[in-house]
């Protein structure tokens, strides 16, 4: 927080619920680069119950990151009751985030090496409003993922052309009641393309043959705090369908199901994110107050709602693991906020890297 305003650092993770932690953890970490862990933890989620029935559940979380940049993976497992998949096909323009985008700094090189890897490519390489090279592939459990044309890097020089998250495609019943709030709590004010058509690049998706309307925001601020060298620029797509009614793709589940199931942001002042959120009238929804523990890592986080129910996620890192094995972990409360941790401190963190 500086001058009573929250500060955020950049998209710390998407959450991916899954049905099988360690095998969707391999996949990511051996086609996408996310291996470096922050935490492997089992435990309980006890302070979730507005969106998981009522109950505490049992979980076991990975978090994990590319270190060539940008936002980490959380993949997410029920331990003690099955994960739901939608009872229907989700497509386009349904409500909650449809398709995670991870960046790439040279496109071909990544859609010809996950081909060749045999992963399930859907369409060719194709240029988005933007005038950025995309495509569109699944994981092994049909979870979309969009590879985009990215800028902003940590680590310049790598064999790998893949990064971290870049954002996410989400869909909205309204943009015009969604914008002020991915631009003012969010504050991605930066409106890249807003076009209304049928898309020739979205064709490959299930629904990509709808007319909608398509809205890419971006930020202006340069971000600041702990781990924004490391987290990097983002960007959020909204669309919005125009031909069928949408479809919660989180209706009648819980968090944690099949999925993506938040859009989580790295943050300082969480009291100010909370007077902030309620000044724009999307109060908390979940607030861990003062600090919750994953064993390995440990901060503040809280939850508010889009205006179709997405769950954005804050955190405020207090603690992290830079060296596991030697048991150094960085205490971020000491730290002034919006300053950035020195690249070597950040670089540490590939002492704890899985192969």
């Amino acid at each position: 927080m500086i001058n009573g305003k929250p500060l955020i650092a950049g998209i710390q993770q998407v959450g991916l619920g899954i049905a099988c932690v360690h095998s969707t953890w391999r996949w990511y970490r051996e086609n996408l680069g996310f291996d470096i862990p922050i935490f492997n933890e089992a435990a309980e989620a006890g302070l979730m119950l507005p969106y998981t029935g009522g109950q505490a559940r049992k979980r076991h979380a990975i978090l994990a990151l590319n270190l060539r940049g940008g936002g980490g993976l959380e993949i997410w497992q029920y331990t003690e009751r099955k994960p739901q998949a939608p009872e229907f096909q989700p497509q386009l323009g349904d409500l909650g985030i449809f398709i995670l985008k991870l960046k790439s700094s040279d496109v071909p090189a990544t859609y010809h090496a996950l081909k060749e890897n045999g992963n399930d490519i859907l369409d060719e390489i194709t240029v988005n409003p933007a005038g950025q090279q995309h495509f569109f592939m699944n994981d092994p459990h049909g979870n979309l993922i969009e590879i985009v044309e990215g800028n902003s890097w940590f680590t310049k020089k790598s064999k790998r052309t893949t990064g971290g998250v870049y954002g996410c495609v989400i869909g909205v019943s309204d943009i015009e009641k969604s914008l002020p709030f991915y631009q003012k709590i969010l504050g991605c004010d930066t409106v890249v393309f807003d076009e209304k058509n049928t898309f020739s690049d979205l064709a490959a998706l299930p629904g990509g043959d709808a007319s909608c309307r398509r809205v890419l925001l971006r930020h202006s601020d340069h971000r600041r705090g702990a781990f924004s060298k490391l987290l990097g620029d983002y960007e959020i797509e909204l669309v919005e369908v125009k031909e069928r009614k949408p479809r919660k793709i989180f209706e009648d589940r819980y968090w944690g199901d099949l999925g993506f199931i938040h859009l989580c942001f790295d943050i300082s002042g969480m009291e100010a994110m909370k007077r902030h959120c309620e000044a724009h009238g999307h109060p908390f929804t979940v607030d861990s107050s003062k600090s919750f523990d994953m064993g390995e890592a440990a901060g503040h986080f809280s939850y508010i709602e889009d205006p179709d129910g997405t769950l954005i996620e804050f955190v405020e890192t207090h603690k992290l693991p830079l060296l596991k094995k030697l048991g150094w972990y960085l205490d971020l409360r000491k730290r002034p906020p919006g300053k950035a941790l020195p690249n070597w401190m950040l670089r540490a963190l590939s002492l704890n890297r899985v192969k």
